[in-house]
């Protein structure tokens, strides 16, 4: 994707330091942090400098390559086990994470290069994967459709492209008028900040509107369809997302409104059974208590938005079960959210 007419992706390893965006500057400002070491890549994932699932997976392919590159010979694997163990700590509901983990451990017990190799093609299959959905995910998106999405599953979540993004470029780019109603997405933010940000880049019609204006704007009958991206899709098709998507879910299945998951199969844990299973990240109270914008100086800060004193409680996830799930819109094609499906597009 383009930021001020240059070509970029949304993290990239070059020797043995981890570029990315930092997103946590967006949309005020938009600057690249550096993560020369293992750490200060599993610094960037903990602290959201960079987030969303296939970004996320890219990222921490590259921390266990750092993590095999900067090993001494002296107690080597006892420091890769180390730090594999920190990686897979620092955001425990993105499958993806732990996919890109598995693969780079795997890969570098041959040899360093092959560690580097497999972080690299993680990346490079996440950006084609996204395409994908995308190229599968436009036929389901008609002249002037109106398309309600919640939190940021595009560019900035995946290493290029994204997924509930991805349809949407496309399908804008094949000529079709569309309009989006971004989801604001508290605590973070990362609708209003992030989703807006990329689809003004793209001068794609859109409005931010408060994460409770959902079910307004369905009763009038002005959402067409919903396209959300996932984080962790348990084998029998429920589904983990960023919190506030379940209750979408349940709207979009009142109204009679298609609601699309778009994920690559990287994303579906085979492993994880039910949606029960997969465990919930809760993060600090201070996400929520406070919120990060331009003070009268232009300089980014936080302010207390909350009574003082009161605390609060702030899950990042909740579960969609696959009942509300009109289907899942894959790098392989659309496939309807049950274990068959699933597991024989996961198979191929």
């Amino acid at each position: 994707m383009k930021v001020n007419g240059e070509e970029y992706r949304t993290i990239w390893m070059e020797g043995s330091t981890v570029f990315m965006i930092e997103q946590n500057q967006l949309p005020f400002k938009f600057e690249i942090f550096e993560a020369p070491t293992y750490f200060d890549t599993c610094f960037a994932i903990s602290t959201m400098i960079v987030r969303g699932a296939g970004a996320l997976g890219a990222a921490a392919g590259f921390a266990m390559a750092q993590a095999f590159m900067e090993a001494p010979e002296d107690g080597f694997m006892d420091y890769v086990l180390q730090a594999k163990d920190d990686i897979e700590a620092t955001r425990p509901t993105a499958q993806n994470l732990f996919y890109a983990t598995g693969r780079v451990f795997s890969a570098g017990k041959n040899s360093v290069d092959d560690a580097i190799k497999e972080a690299q093609l993680i990346a490079n299959e996440d950006a084609r994967d996204s395409r994908l959905i995308g190229q599968n995910g436009m036929e389901l998106i008609e002249e002037e459709a109106r398309i309600l999405t919640h939190c940021n599953a595009g560019w900035l979540a995946f290493v290029n492209y994204g997924t509930a993004l991805s349809p949407i470029y496309l399908a804008h780019k094949d000529g079709k008028e569309l309009f989006v109603y971004v989801d604001e997405t508290r605590p973070r933010g990362q609708g209003a900040r992030l989703t807006a940000w990329e689809l003004k880049n793209e001068n794609i019609n859109h409005k931010i509107i408060p994460d409770n204006a959902a079910a307004y704007y369905m009763a009038k009958g002005e959402v067409d369809m919903v396209i959300v991206g996932a984080d962790r899709i348990a084998r029998n098709g429920d589904t983990a997302n960023k919190i506030g998507t379940l209750e979408k879910a349940i709207l979009a299945k009142e109204f009679n409104i298609p609601f699309y998951v778009a994920a690559p199969t990287s994303t579906f844990d085979m492993d994880c059974h039910y949606g029960t299973d997969i465990e919930i990240e809760y993060r600090h109270e201070e996400e929520v208590l406070f919120q990060t914008g331009l003070d009268n100086n232009g300089n980014l800060n936080k302010f207390l938005v909350c009574s003082p004193g009161s605390e609060a409680l702030n899950p990042s996830f909740d579960v969609t079960p696959k009942k509300y799930i009109t289907a899942f819109i894959t790098e392989k094609g659309i496939i309807k959210p049950n274990t068959q499906s699933i597991m024989s597009i996961c198979k191929k």
